[in-house]
Parts: structure tokens; C-alpha cells; sequence
């Protein structure tokens, strides 16, 4: 069990890594194209890779990501983070509750967890989270949600009154990633809008600077 302290989840750009991103690129190659642009934290979605795969790809993406000061965090799978020491975890609405990832994984682990309000969000702080994921801010074509979007005031508002570091989540893309570091957000998901460019490396690059001069103007 890991009972250190866990890191910091670092500021700026949430991106992404996987085999549902339908894109011509291996994980690695993925991981390298967000690594040369600067990304920070990277979380990483198997959803089709078997296990034995699964558990080499994790060990390689979190030692490339350790090597680069990033941060790698695992979708929904506690085996596969425990197994390999990944020092961050994410579980959406359906996983894992919190206090049990914690219980198995430690106090070591970083753990995010997707909510939906500020009711949720302190819910996740009394459960051990250490941050959360709100979403849908805006529309997304990523994946089906049966809700509607929040919008960037609801954004904020959670932002102002959150016990945790947030993560907007849904719809992000370079035209409203101004608005959304504006709310103080801690930092932003972004998934077509590095993947679905013609170029994700410089578009992930633009992301991280627009997020930062944002931020800080």
C-alpha cells in the first residue's frame, strides 16, 4: 500500500491518452506528442486493451511521465494503478466509490472523482477525493451524456465554493479555453480539441499557453 503523500495535481492542461481516441497513434506516440507540447497531466483510458497489454502500457506511460515531470492518471482502473504505482486515479460516476480506491490504494494515490454540483463536489472531499471533474460545462461529441451542459456560470460557481481543486470537463477546445481558465479553474480537460486537430501536438501547445496567459492576465 502506498501511504505517502500524494502529489499535487499540476495546473493547465487535463489531456489525454488511450485506445478510444481514434487516432492514428499508439499510446506511447500519444504520450510523446503531449510530452513535446509541455502537458503536465495526462490521464490515460484503456477501454479496450487487454490486461496483460494494459498492465505494460501503464508501467511504460507512468515511468515516460515520471522522466518528464508529468503526472500520469489512471481512468477507472485501481488494479492497474496499484499494480504499477500510477500516481493519480480517476473514477467517474459508475466506479469505484472513493473510500473504497482509497482503502486499497493508499494515501499515496491521487484521487479525482466526477461530479456534477457543489452538493457532489463536497461530498467528494468528506469521501477522501482529492480533486474533482465537473462536467458537462459545454456541449461534448466525445461520448454520449444524458445531461444537459452546465455552462460556464455554473462552472464558476463551483469554482468559488469547491473544497477541491475542479477540472472542468466537456467541450473545451481553444476557442473557449480563455473563458474557462477565467473562472480559476483549476485546470481544463480537453480530448477533441487536441485530437481532432490537424496538428494535436502544436494544438495542445496553444491550449497550454492560451490556459496560462488566461489565467494569470
Amino acid at each position: 500500500m502506498n501511504d505517502k503523500s500524494p502529489a499535487k495535481l499540476p495546473r493547465g492542461i487535463y489531456a489525454f491518452v488511450g485506445d478510444t481516441l481514434h487516432v492514428k497513434l499508439s499510446v506511447l506516440e500519444q504520450l510523446d506528442t503531449l510530452l513535446a507540447a509541455g502537458i503536465k497531466c495526462i490521464q490515460m483510458r484503456l477501454k479496450a486493451t487487454l490486461d496483460a497489454d494494459a498492465l505494460e502500457q501503464t508501467a511504460q506511460v507512468v515511468e515516460r511521465c515520471e522522466r518528464q515531470g508529468a503526472m500520469c492518471i489512471v481512468n477507472d482502473r485501481s488494479d492497474l494503478a496499484l499494480l504499477k504505482w500510477a500516481p493519480g486515479i480517476h473514477l467517474g460516476e459508475e466506479d469505484m466509490p472513493v473510500p473504497i480506491a482509497r482503502g486499497l490504494l493508499g494515501s499515496g494515490i491521487l484521487i479525482g472523482k466526477t461530479i456534477r454540483n457543489i452538493e457532489q463536489a463536497q461530498r467528494a472531499k468528506e469521501e477522501g477525493a482529492d480533486y474533482v471533474g465537473l462536467g458537462p460545462v459545454f456541449g461534448t461529441q466525445t461520448k454520449f451524456l444524458p445531461m444537459a451542459a452546465l455552462g460556464i456560470e455554473a462552472l464558476s460557481q463551483v469554482v468559488k465554493h469547491s473544497p477541491l481543486p475542479v477540472v472542468a470537463i466537456g467541450g473545451i477546445s481553444a476557442s473557449n479555453i480563455a473563458e474557462i481558465a477565467g473562472t480559476g479553474v483549476h485546470a481544463a480537460a480537453v480530448i477533441s480539441g487536441i485530437w481532432q486537430a490537424v496538428d494535436p501536438g502544436q494544438e495542445a501547445l496553444k491550449l497550454r499557453q492560451l490556459f496560462a496567459k488566461a489565467l494569470y492576465a
